[in-house]
């Protein structure tokens, strides 16, 4: 599902069951400064107020460990080519 919200943002559904991101982006200047694993508290924090069953997250390959260690778990390779990018 998450290539077909990627190329037709229509199919969102605001009730869904769980909380989607689709990039993460820190500027280079600010990395590791720990804004981006705020950014991902937060977006957990809301879906746990939103009763929302969780956070899913896709990624590029070289940043599955750094998502591991903020407990998501890779589900493998997604069936997304978004941009001819292999993402997780």
């Amino acid at each position: 599902m998450s290539c077909l919200l990627m190329a037709d943002a229509l199919l969102h559904n605001p009730n869904g069951a769980c909380q989607s991101v689709f990039g993460l982006n820190t500027v280079l200047e600010y990395q590791t400064q720990g804004i981006g694993g705020r950014l991902i508290e937060t977006f957990i924090r809301l879906a746990r107020e939103e009763y929302q069953k969780g956070v899913i997250l896709t990624c590029k390959e070289e940043k599955i460990f750094y998502y591991a260690k903020v407990d998501f778990i890779n589900k493998d390779e997604s069936d997304s080519d978004h941009s001819g990018i292999k993402w997780y």
